[in-house]
């Protein structure tokens, strides 16, 4: 069984070849901004996923590459079309990749990246494969239904806890589940385990999420890799806000109401008054008592796997890194 530094190494490599092979087969300004992308970093933990899930059943891993390179190249294809949406500056400490080139460049490259992970998917040898691309193909369009209700509800401010965990199983946890659950179809694992695989993935990735929004208003810049308070500044129907209207007294509401209704304002202001009234409701540590419950959650998943205990320590292992970052 590899190790997750192993996979991480084993599929480094494997994005580096493949990044210098796609610039190299031009037109160059396609080409450029992807590989800037792909080059930007993070902990690869979707593709080793696929390679971790797959290596449960089987030890050629090197069979599940094209699966890991498809889904890690979606994964960044949201991001940067993402970032355009959201008029995000900065991504794990770099600028952004319309930022470096320009929106129409990140568009187009955005678009080909989408179509490219399909391309390395169909390289994918397994007697599964067809139930892989329809996962693949399912959730992609889950990860645009997510997304696209995240911007409405940022014109809305009676949106419910419910309705925003609904947002977040399908803009991040989702690719989380299939990822797992698509190494282990590959390696022709049951549908049974491989549902299993795809539960604790989603109990996994809505952790991963509303840790996130934890991180973007009260993480430490530097170690998130982007500009803290994002989320308060774009209206973001984070749980942190959503929590706060629900809990919020009727001075504190009117503050928040006042901060989501401005079309002009000074940045700074904005984010310490709203941060402000979070303090006062408590909703940091409610965020962090969610964010716990979905971890437990995960791990009663992983609990009832039905795979040898040793194999289930890498994937434990992968849950304790996915939520430890930096704060």
């Amino acid at each position: 069984m590899y190790t997750i530094s192993a996979l991480q190494d084993i599929f480094n490599a494997e994005i580096e070849k493949e990044s210098n092979r796609l610039i190299s087969s031009g037109p160059n300004n396609l080409y450029a901004p992807v590989k800037y992308a792909l080059s930007m970093g993070g902990k690869r933990i979707r593709p080793v996923m696929v390679l971790l899930s797959y290596n449960l059943f089987a030890n050629d891993v090197e069979n599940a590459l094209p699966a890991a390179l498809a889904i890690e190249i979606f994964h960044n294809f949201t991001l940067l079309h993402d970032d355009i949406m959201d008029a995000a500056e900065m991504r794990r400490n770099k600028p952004t990749v319309h930022a470096e080139f320009n929106n129409n460049a990140a568009i187009l490259s955005g678009d080909a990246m989408s179509f490219i992970s399909f391309q390395y998917l169909l390289k994918s040898k397994s007697e599964k494969l067809i139930d892989v691309i329809r996962l693949f193909a399912d959730t992609a369009v889950e990860v645009c239904e997510g997304q696209q209700y995240d911007m409405d509800f940022e014109q809305r401010v009676d949106v419910s806890e419910a309705e925003y965990m609904g947002m977040i199983r399908l803009k991040t946890a989702a690719l989380l589940g299939c990822s797992l659950k698509a190494g282990a179809l590959l390696a022709n694992a049951s549908d049974k385990i491989s549902d299993e695989l795809y539960r604790f993935g989603i109990a996994l990735g809505i952790a991963f999420q509303l840790q996130d929004d934890l991180l973007d208003t009260f993480g430490d810049e530097e170690a998130f890799g982007k500009k803290i308070g994002g989320d308060i500044v774009s209206n973001k129907k984070t749980y942190l806000l959503i929590k706060a209207f629900e809990l919020a007294g009727q001075a504190q509401k009117k503050e928040l109401l006042y901060w989501v209704g401005r079309k002009k304002f000074d940045r700074g202001e904005k984010v310490t008054a709203v941060k402000k009234v979070f303090a006062g409701l408590k909703v940091e540590e409610k965020t962090l008592g969610m964010v716990e419950a979905y971890f437990q959650s995960a791990i009663s998943c992983l609990k009832s796997l039905g795979i040898d205990e040793g194999k289930k320590k890498q994937l434990l292992l992968l849950s304790q890194t996915l939520l430890k970052r930096n704060r």
